[in-house]
């Protein structure tokens, strides 16, 4: 049972659909923490959305960094392949016509020959057939639609640096507006997390992202170097089967606690109210289950950033702690279970 003392925290990924003051309004009686996700936000964008954010007197805000993920770059329109279809794949910074573009620029050396690649959540993968000087020729395995700015995940190892670019350019845009709170996207190492450190200053506090195998199996390390974990079960997804996703979650909030550190939990939480007033019976389920299990902090993503009622979603969680930390209350009194009519 949840100790009521013990505040959990509500965590929202601002975007289009609650950067404007009246969404803000409703959401900072609430959130405790206002997260900026930099895979989604050039550097202008960051400055624009900053300088509204303190205008609006909200000091809890966290720049949540890209990492050492590799997305598509930005495309025009959404391309449907369909199975069996040759494509190419660039990892080259200029965009070349007709290819699949990868961001950050990486070597392809490494990739081998029948290679397996998912690109985002809906299925799309591919297999490389032939390697040429800077290129992948691949052909489609399962059909998808392909999208900007969506993750990639090779089944070879690839060498990426812990932080692009644009994360250290964000970092120090941050500092300048004063941010002090700041996410590891993609932690995989103790040296990933020590190397932040160094950039955001000890004072400043780091959430280091549980999201990959190497970040799994290193989560002891990862979580001495951090002030919290977040366990992103998405990109978790990728290397542990959806069904042990639960288990997984059990196992990190377990160690993280052990340390005396706080573990929030992300991903899917409140999906359905992307576009739906209400979620499901099994989201609810699984926020509740969330908040059993002893996390310190719920984590809204698409929901607040994109999706068409971010107020109403932080009210949800709202009714999920009320009733997890009334549960004695409401079990003995069964009026508070019915709806009002």
């Amino acid at each position: 049972m949840v100790n009521k003392n013990k505040k959990i925290k509500l965590i929202a990924t601002l975007g289009p659909s609650s950067l404007n003051k009246k969404v803000l309004d409703k959401l900072k009686k609430d959130v405790d923490i206002f997260r900026l996700n930099m895979s989604h936000l050039s550097l202008e964008q960051l400055k624009k959305n900053l300088k509204f954010i303190k205008k609006n007197n909200i000091k809890n805000i966290c720049i949540d960094t890209e990492g050492a993920q590799i997305r598509t770059i930005s495309t025009t329109k959404r391309r449907y392949l369909k199975k069996n279809q040759s494509v190419m794949i660039s990892s080259l910074s200029n965009k070349l016509q007709n290819y699949i573009n990868l961001y950050p620029n990486f070597s392809l050396k490494s990739i081998k020959v029948s290679s397996k690649i998912k690109i985002g959540f809906g299925g799309l993968i591919l297999k490389v057939i032939k390697k040429l000087e800077k290129k992948l020729v691949c052909k489609v395995l399962n059909s998808g639609v392909l999208e900007a700015n969506k993750g990639v995940h090779f089944d070879s190892q690839i060498k990426l640096n812990c932080l692009t670019k644009k994360d250290l350019e964000a970092i120090k845009i941050a500092k300048f507006f004063e941010v002090n709170i700041f996410a590891l996207s993609f932690a995989n190492s103790r040296e990933d997390v020590k190397f932040i450190r160094s950039l955001i200053g000890k004072n400043n506090n780091l959430i280091s992202k549980i999201e990959t195998r190497a970040g799994f199996l290193n989560r002891k390390k990862i979580t001495k170097e951090s002030d919290a974990i977040l366990i992103d079960r998405g990109d978790l997804s990728r290397y542990i089967d959806i069904s042990k996703i639960p288990l997984a979650q059990r196992i990190l909030i377990r160690d993280v606690k052990k340390a005396g550190k706080k573990v929030y939990i992300a991903t899917n939480l409140l999906e359905t109210m992307i576009n739906s007033i209400e979620p499901t019976r099994a989201e609810s389920n699984d926020v509740f289950s969330s908040i059993e299990s002893g996390c310190s902090g719920l984590v809204l993503a698409a929901e607040t950033a994109i999706g068409k009622y971010p107020a109403e979603c932080v009210e949800f969680l709202k009714k999920c702690l009320k009733a997890s930390y009334q549960q004695k209350k409401l079990i003995n009194n069964n009026k508070f279970f019915f709806r009002s009519s």
